[in-house]
């Protein structure tokens, strides 16, 4: 059998990362894994019922609209994906077997079931490596210009999870920089009936965080990847509400000190 040598995206599909204000003049560089729930055209539905594609296990609800608000306040770039993470996670390191899920929080995804190595391998050049090749971009324009990028990761988790309602509003996941995830948490708790996870609801010890590991951690940039509630940000008010809510703590939390300068830690 003669491998497909055809290209995922055709000429009507969206490019693979797309990059919002790309000339800002913030030390911030604003980064979204799990933006969008497209499918290239070639790839159908990928056998997934269309309510499915409404879930989080299609794209993180929210987080692209929060980030393009802070985009705005703060004249910082956005780079994003621009495919759903049903068809590659962003996220997960390419050889990760569920970085085209066969099973998503318990849905199905037929489309992924038994792929071909040839397939993994054409997803990956054609939506994988783009997207991050465009954040590698992004942190370069910074460090030709002699600068520092502080890195903010948004994504958004569901507010339930096994039957567990997860009490925290905003989420601050980070491994071993605390540069920003420390003054972030302290600003975000300062907010007004806000409750902040540290490393909740999910840990970022844990391996799974490619992005950030890839283009901050092993260069020593200041980061640290956000998890908003999605019930919170469902909504164009929720979203306002709690842009407005999470740039309030992250102006405060921008004025730390030596974000200004690499360093790697343990």
């Amino acid at each position: 059998m003669s491998l497909d040598s055809s290209p995922l995206l055709g000429v009507d599909d969206a490019p693979a990362a797309q990059t919002v204000n790309p000339d800002g003049k913030a030390d911030l560089l604003l980064i979204c894994d799990h933006a969008r729930r497209d499918v290239p055209k070639a790839l159908g539905d990928l056998g997934v019922p269309r309510a499915e594609w409404d879930r989080h296990i299609a794209f993180d609800i929210g987080a692209e609209a929060v980030a393009r608000i802070l985009s705005a306040r703060f004249d910082a770039p956005l780079v994003h994906s621009g495919y759903s993470r049903l068809v590659v996670d962003c996220n997960r390191r390419p050889d990760d077997r569920t970085c085209m899920p066969e099973v998503s929080d318990g849905t199905p995804i037929p489309g992924n079931l038994g792929l071909p190595d040839e397939a993994r391998a054409k997803r990956l050049a054609a939506l994988h490596a783009p997207y991050h090749a465009a954040v590698a971009a992004a942190i370069a324009r910074y460090r030709d210009a002699g600068r520092v990028p502080i890195v903010l990761s948004m994504h958004s988790c569901t507010p339930v999870f096994k039957g567990f309602e997860r009490p925290w509003h905003i989420g601050v996941l980070w491994k071993s920089d605390p540069r920003l995830p420390v003054p972030l948490m302290k600003a975000c708790a300062a907010q007004a009936g806000v409750t902040v996870g540290d490393n909740q609801p999910y840990d970022a010890r844990d391996g799974h965080g490619y992005t950030m590991r890839t283009h901050c951690e092993l260069a020593g940039i200041p980061h640290a990847l956000i998890e908003l509630r999605q019930d919170l940000v469902d909504t164009p008010s929720g979203v306002a509400k709690w842009a407005a809510i999470f740039g309030d703590a992250l102006a405060q939390a921008l004025k730390a000190p030596d974000l200004d300068r690499l360093q790697v830690y343990a």
